[in-house]
This record gives C-alpha cells, structure tokens and sequence, in this order.
C-alpha cells in the first residue's frame, strides 16, 4: 500500500524575510525627543553606579583586599614561607597578618613594611625593593590608540596595580572623560575642575601673564582673563590628586565634562597662536612637584588622537598601543602611528621654524621607548595573524601576547582588576594562568622602564644605588 506524503517543508528563511510593516510598526515608541537622552543617561547612570558598587563595601567605597602568606611568597616577596614565618617570630614588631596557623593575611601596606625589612636585613643577592635610580624624575607612561575596545584602560589599570605590588609609588591620570579608569580605581569626580581641565586652563593662564607683561611693557593693552581662567590659577596640580583603595596609587580622575577641554583648548590656542598647548600637561607634572612624588605615571588616554592625547603623547617617556591581533586593529594602529608623525612633525616644522627667526635652539620629540602590545590574544584563533604584525611592527612590538581568560573577562565585568580578585574565587591554577597574562605584561614594561631609567643615569652621572 503506497504511503501517503504531505506537501514538501519549505526550509526555514532568514530573519529579516516576511516583516510585516505593521506590526514592525507597532513596537515603536513615539518619536525620540532631545530630553529622552537626558532620561536614558540618567537611567545608565543609576545603572553604572550600582554595577561599579559590586565587590565595594557597604559604604559604597572600594578597599584592597588582602594578601595570603602563598601570594606574599610567590609574587611579592622571594622569600620561603617557612622563612617568613620565621622572621615574623624573630620580630614581632613586624606585621603579623590576620588568621591562625600558617593560614595568614595581610594588607598592602603590611607587605610593604615586609619588603623593607628584608631589603635592610635579607640576603643580599635577592630583590626586595623595586629599582630606580637616585635623583630622576618619575617615567611617564601613555598608553594610547585612537582604536577603541583594544583594551588601553585595562591594560593601565593592571600596570598600575603590577607596579604598585613591586613597591612602585603610582600616579595614573584618566583622560579619557568616559572615566573607566576612575571607575576601576574608584575614584569620585563631580565635575571637570577635579580632572586635568584646570592644569590645562592654568598653563594656558600662566603663559597668557607672561605675554601681558611684554605687552605692558611695551605700552600695548594685556589680553584680558575670564574667570576660568582666573579660577584655574588658584588651583594646584597636587589639590587634584586623590587617594584610591590601593595605598601607593593616586588617581587625578575623569568625568564626562572633561571632555569640554577639546573644544575650550583650540579656542585658547587661537586667541594665543604662541602658547605650545602640547607641553601643558608636562609643565603641570613638572611645576606641581608630582614627577618627584611619584616612580611611575601612567597616562589612560581616550580612544582619539585629540588635544588630550597629544598632552599625553607629548609628556610621555613611553609609549605603550595596545591593539587586538586582527586586520583592523593593526590597521587602525598604522594609522595611529601616521598621526602621530603627522601631528608631531607639524609641531616641529612650525615652532622651528619660528625659533630659526630668533635665532633661538631647535626643538624635537623624542621617546625613550614606544612598544605595541597585542591585548586579548587567543593563540588557536590569531597566531598566524600576530606573527605578521610582530613581523611589521618589528621592534615596537612586546614578545608577549596578553591573552583572554575567564578569570580576565570575569574581573571586567566585576569592575576590578585580576590583582583585586581573590583567587578563592576560582581554583588556583585558573588564577595563576590568569594572573601570569599581566604579570607577564608587566615584565616587559618594567624592563623598558629600568633600562630608560639606567641610560638617563649614566647618560646623567647619576647614582644608581636603590632607593
């Protein structure tokens, strides 16, 4: 008996065939008016501070957790547990950390205390204490790339928390007016006066006073002060600078209105075609004594090559791009580095151009070290495409490739960093393999750092003995 067979299945079709107009229509809102985006801001803010309150404490403020005899041991002091225990039991007046047993906890600082102890009394052939050389300024770091999503702020964020764990004093300054690094560090900003906007309106001022003196002197009428500017003169660099949970890092922090200094910047320049508007924020680090205060300063720069990064590009010692291992993102970091020698070769050509008619020295700018560093590596996906861009790129590239892990993706989302994440948290081999991404990251970075710092001491005569 032969089977019946219904009609043929039609195979299934794309989602964007048979839309009905109508009902596409009838899941619309009314038209979106300016004050809606005041109301969805509003909402996103409510939203972004309960998610950065997850993992703070009840008073809504960050606190460092603390750090077992393991980690103290295996990352931040060579010495032996049974040693440490030891030495704690010969000193009681060292930290003695929280807990029973073997089983102890301490916090930053108390591992610092530590630190200096085995640096004055441990053996001689291991290092305690971080190195720097005696009588230099602070190294300066950008971390730039007007890609966005190619991880510059997590990649600043961990290098602050990596030098901050080997004993470094850290000052990192957000200029990104997004303010994730503030975020990160839990900083709190009201409005633009707290950011870097005062030390950009201050240079401007200072230099603006001077022009008036040769003016007055020369019987023309000064250029008058607003009261911006005005203001800005009463503020100091160091009055910026807050305290995060992290005991030697300080943050000058970033909030949306920081973003109003790209349009205010070109407005000054104009009205003052003399003032080099790019040394502004060198001059500030430098006048407000921050350059002595600090070992390291890193600079989280926003995604554009605007009069910020240009600030930063031009006070760096280090430039540091991170970039993902695709097509576009080393494309877009090619042409990162084209604006970079576009924008700096004007600045160049133009003010030497003027001091050949005075008669004065030429300037140049110059970088200590400028690596490229790829971010979120998967080695089963984009080996191939790493080797060509580390093959371009040469010797700007880091030899390591910072790599995408849970543990990395689950600090994101938590707004903190891997060294603020308890490794009870996750098995101890998940966060070993998770810390060694920045660890590892680190390493190379502290190497550009101490060898730029032993050339400037030699090249100086300085004393190199460690501080």
């Amino acid at each position: 008996m032969a089977k019946k067979t219904g009609a043929p299945s039609k195979p299934d079709l794309p989602p964007y065939f048979n839309i009905d107009p109508a009902a596409a229509a009838a899941k619309l809102s009314a038209p979106i008016d300016t004050p809606r985006f005041a109301k969805a801001a509003a909402f996103a803010a409510r939203g972004r501070d309960d998610l950065a309150r997850r993992g703070y404490a009840p008073d809504g403020k960050k606190r460092l957790r603390k750090f077992s005899t393991w980690e103290v041991c295996r990352y931040l002091i060579p010495v032996n547990p049974a040693h440490l225990r030891r030495v704690l039991r010969q000193n009681p007046d060292l930290p003695q950390g929280e807990g029973e047993g073997g089983a102890k906890w301490y916090t930053l600082d108390e591992v610092l205390r530590l630190r200096e102890h085995f640096a004055e009394e441990g053996a001689k052939d291991r290092e305690y204490q971080a190195w720097r050389p005696e009588g230099l300024p602070a190294k300066v770091v950008a971390v730039a790339n007007f890609k966005g999503g190619v991880g510059k702020t997590s990649t600043c964020a961990h290098l602050a928390m990596s030098a901050a764990l080997d004993g470094y004093r850290v000052l990192v300054i957000d200029l990104d007016s997004q303010g994730s690094m503030t975020s990160i560090m839990g900083g709190q900003v009201e409005d633009e006066w707290q950011t870097v906007f005062p030390m950009l309106a201050r240079d401007y001022a200072r230099h603006l006073q001077a022009e008036n003196r040769v003016r007055e002197a020369a019987g023309e009428a000064p250029f008058g002060f607003d009261e911006t500017l005005t203001a800005a003169l009463e503020v100091s660099p160091r009055n910026l600078v807050q305290p995060t949970h992290w005991p030697n890092i300080d943050l000058i922090g970033a909030q949306l209105n920081l973003y109003w200094a790209e349009f205010q910047v070109p407005v000054w320049r104009m009205q003052m075609r003399s003032w080099p508007l790019w040394d502004s924020l060198q001059n500030a680090l430098e006048e407000g004594g921050m350059l002595d205060d600090y070992d390291i300063v890193l600079l989280d720069t926003p995604p554009a090559l605007g009069y910020l990064t240009i600030n930063a590009l031009s006070a760096a010692d280090i430039l540091l791009v991170p970039l993902g291992a695709s097509f576009l993102e080393f494309d877009s970091t090619g042409r990162f580095f084209d604006m970079i020698y576009s924008t700096f070769a004007s600045i160049e050509e133009g003010e030497n151009r003027a001091r050949r008619a005075d008669g004065l020295p030429e300037i140049r700018f110059e970088w200590d070290a400028v690596r490229a560093l790829v971010t979120r590596f998967d080695a089963a996906q984009q080996t191939d495409l790493a080797n060509v861009i580390q093959a371009y790129f040469g010797d700007f590239m880091t030899t390591y490739r910072q790599e995408l892990t849970a543990m990395v993706g689950q600090a994101g989302e938590q707004v903190s960093g891997i060294y603020e994440t308890d490794y009870r948290d996750f098995n101890r081999d998940t966060y070993v393999r998770g810390r060694e991404t920045f660890d590892r990251t680190w390493a190379e970075v502290k190497e550009v750092i101490l060898g730029t710092w032993w050339r400037d001491a030699r090249m100086a005569d300085a004393p190199t003995e460690e501080v």
